[in-house]
């Protein structure tokens, strides 16, 4: 039942002692090496193992000690981590600034589950629509649902923007092997020109089926790129706009203005404000990735977000892989000083996974006051960023080896390929392994001198090493597996906010831009020259805009 009690931020912030025994910790630990730590326990590399849901995690090679990780333990239970899992996943309204509840993970709860929220049990409502959503998969992908002129549909494109489209991008990207090959997928979310008019490019518009994602029906520039996309269609359908509804499909809660593009509310698929857009890729967000690899495997990758949901809500904190991962990187954050995170997954599916991250992460812990609205007292939500190996170590490794930053990095590889062409697999996987290693250990002094290196050059040689890292592997790179890695990273996030105090499910740092935005919209769009009320620098920029607009 969900729990009632007074908001969070009506409770004063007690100060956490677990906290201040970290900080007094660091300065005993601050100058200890990886190479110490694994020569003075040589079972290391087992001992900080963790495997769960077909996840394996070696966090050996983070700069911890046992009472580091007792510390880190002492201040999840401090900080009220259980409770507030229970709080989530009981459909208390956790989201304290919008009071919403967060329930992303009802999106992959099981049919017979019982969640409530405001004593209404949301579950039978999430598997209505994904019935419906597979319906029309299906419809799709058979040739049943025809096109306006008869043609079967070979052309989908999402339109949506943030949660709305990185989620659809990434999965797709990270399942193409499981793909209904015969189909186009493609991603519109840009309001530069340029991304329509490339996306569109070489299409036919009597076979193209768009999805529009927008949950109001009005998202500024998801709503200018779907208004160009009718028009695209309807010149190619000859003007009718009967075409519309067997052309455009859309993820909304906006039955009206939904009806009055044209598109038929029998195929606008909702979701709910209890889902943030960057939790909502497995809601009706996911249709286009539905139809690319069909009813089953999408459920299967439900399967695998609802596992790792239950592996961290049960198990202990020792044993708990998003809470593990989570702690270790407040302690990277907070107490080493580590401002960025690099994720590298060895797995080119899984190219947009890094980009993916970046909002789930970012958007939900780049926050500067804290529940009760204080300012925060320590640093919040780290960059995350990355790239597939190998090709990064080409790339920015350098930095990462021999820079002047400590860059934590997350190592995910998969046991077998889906692709297996010679010895690709086996090179593949000896650099995941030799990465972690050297970014561990490194290289002295002495061991650049014993090569024969001349002096002079032993400098630039050197690798200082004990720069941590994370390294998960998995079987392969299924559905199923694909699910469990994004939830781990949603409650690796969860329980970063719980430590840091912060709300995780709001983003009002996004809106002021696009307030401002829409004022200045009009400004570059009147004929007539605008009285310009900016700082100096916008106004500037504004008028020598125009002048662009005139000489075109």
């Amino acid at each position: 039942m969900a729990a009632t009690a007074q908001p969070l931020a009506s409770k004063r912030t007690v100060k956490r002692t677990a906290w201040t025994a970290l900080a007094s910790h660091y300065k005993k630990v601050a100058k200890l090496h990886l190479r110490q730590l694994f020569a003075d326990d040589p079972a290391r590399g087992e001992r900080m193992s963790l495997e769960a849901t077909g996840l394996y995690l070696d966090y050996s090679k983070n700069r911890v000690t046992d009472e580091t990780l007792k510390l880190l333990f002492k201040l999840a239970k401090e900080a009220g981590l259980k409770s507030r899992i229970e709080a989530m996943f009981s459909g208390e309204k956790i989201n304290i600034t919008e009071k919403r509840a967060v329930l992303h993970t009802a999106l992959r709860a099981p049919k017979d589950a019982s969640i409530l929220v405001d004593g209404k049990n949301v579950v039978p409502e999430v598997h209505a629509v994904l019935d419906r959503m597979a319906g029309f998969s299906s419809r799709v992908r058979s040739g049943e649902w025809k096109g306006h002129t008869g043609q079967r549909i070979r052309n989908v494109i999402n339109i949506g923007i943030g949660g709305s489209d990185l989620g659809p991008v990434m999965a797709y990207e990270a399942l193409r092997n499981y793909s209904e090959r015969s189909m186009t997928f493609r991603f519109v979310s840009n309001v530069d020109g340029t991304d329509f008019a490339e996306v569109v490019n070489g299409l036919d518009p009597t076979e193209t089926l768009f999805i529009v994602s927008s949950k109001t029906f009005t998202t500024l520039e998801t709503m200018t790129n779907a208004q160009t996309a009718r028009a695209w269609s309807l010149k190619g359908l000859g003007g009718d706009e009967k075409g519309i509804a067997k052309h455009f499909v859309a993820v909304s809660t906006n039955a009206a203005e939904v009806s009055k593009f044209g598109i038929d509310t029998a195929n606008m698929f909702g979701f709910w404000d209890w889902v943030g857009g960057r939790y909502s890729m497995d809601s009706a967000i996911g249709l286009s990735t539905m139809i690319a690899v069909g009813p089953e495997n999408f459920r299967a990758m439900l399967d695998g977000f609802h596992s790792m949901d239950e592996h961290f809500r049960t198990a202990p904190f020792e044993k708990n892989l998003p809470v593990l991962m989570g702690l270790l990187a407040v302690w990277n954050n907070d107490f080493l000083g580590a401002e960025t995170v690099a994720v590298l997954p060895y797995e080119q599916y899984l190219k947009r996974f890094p980009a993916y991250l970046q909002q789930l992460t970012m958007e939900s812990n780049g926050k500067h006051v804290t529940l009760e609205g204080n300012p925060v007292t320590h640093a919040t939500g780290p960059i995350y960023w990355g790239e597939p190996g190998t090709n990064g170590q080409h790339s920015f490794y350098q930095l990462i080896h021999q820079g002047t930053r400590i860059i934590p990095c997350d190592f995910i590889s998969f046991g077998k390929t889906l692709n297996p062409l010679g010895r690709h697999h086996d090179i593949l996987l000896a650099n995941v392994f030799a990465q972690a290693e050297a970014l561990a250990f490194g290289k002295t002094h002495d061991q650049v001198k014993a090569e024969g290196t001349p002096d002079w050059l032993v400098p630039h040689r050197v690798f200082e090493g004990n720069r941590p890292s994370n390294t998960i592997l998995a079987e392969s790179l299924t559905p199923t597996t694909l699910g469990k890695l994004i939830a781990l990273y949603e409650h690796v996030v969860f329980t970063q906010g719980v430590l840091w105090n912060i709300d995780s499910f709001d983003q009002w740092g996004v809106e002021l831009g696009k307030v401002l935005a829409q004022r200045i919209i009009p400004e570059l769009e009147d004929k007539a020259e605008p009285m310009l009320k900016h700082d100096s620098s916008t106004n500037t920029l504004i008028r020598r805009y125009r002048k662009f607009k005139e000489s075109q």
